[in-house]
């Protein structure tokens, strides 16, 4: 493989990783935050979306670095900064606009295949129910731990009983205050009406 394919395998990757990302933040709002059913069809084509949406930004960076590449063309004087390129970048940015278009190429490609965005999609699938199963674990081991497992409890049990006094204690006395105006109000309008 040649530096050129390298760099679209890479583009490629990269941009498959993002839209696995989305795609699993899809599912976790979906299924977790609104209590939805987990939808392969609509997820893949939120995979074919984020690819879409990848492809159409590597076609731009493809006509930036054509456009680029005819400013500098014949331009011999020395750049005045690190985007003002002259005509010995020329071959570098025709590579680089070779690399973009072959991103978009390939991420076209694999938005009209099936098998791909399935595998998108349970992936993505696997990293929401890892990263569940991880915030599970971690509550439970942090919620079920008695003082005796936790090595740094005596160190930190006065930060926690000033956050208790400071912040827990003040916070429910403000809820009682508040829960004895409304009793009040009610009571006022019930003997008023």
């Amino acid at each position: 493989m040649g530096r050129t394919s390298d760099a679209i395998a890479e583009g490629v990757a990269i941009a498959t990783s993002a839209a696995r990302l989305v795609v699993k933040n899809h599912i976790l709002v979906d299924t977790i935050a609104q209590g939805g059913a987990f939808d392969t069809g609509k997820y893949i084509a939120d995979a074919r979306e984020a690819l879409r949406a990848m492809a159409e930004e590597a076609e731009q960076a493809e006509k930036t670095l054509a456009e680029l590449r005819k400013r500098a063309r014949g331009r011999h004087s020395d750049p005045s900064g690190t985007h003002d390129y002259r005509d010995r970048d020329v071959r570098n940015l025709k590579r680089r606009a070779k690399q973009s278009h072959g991103v978009a190429t390939r991420l076209r490609e694999t938005m009209e295949d099936p098998e791909a965005l399935s595998v998108i999609v349970e992936e993505a699938r696997e990293g929401a129910w890892a990263d569940v199963r991880h915030n599970l674990d971690r509550r439970l081991r942090v919620e079920g731990m008695r003082p005796d497992q936790d090595p740094d409890y005596d160190t930190m049990r006065e930060a926690r009983m000033q956050a208790l006094r400071l912040v827990d204690l003040q916070a429910l006395s403000s809820q009682q205050r508040a829960r004895r105006k409304v009793k009040k109000k009610q009571k006022a309008a019930a003997e008023h009406d």
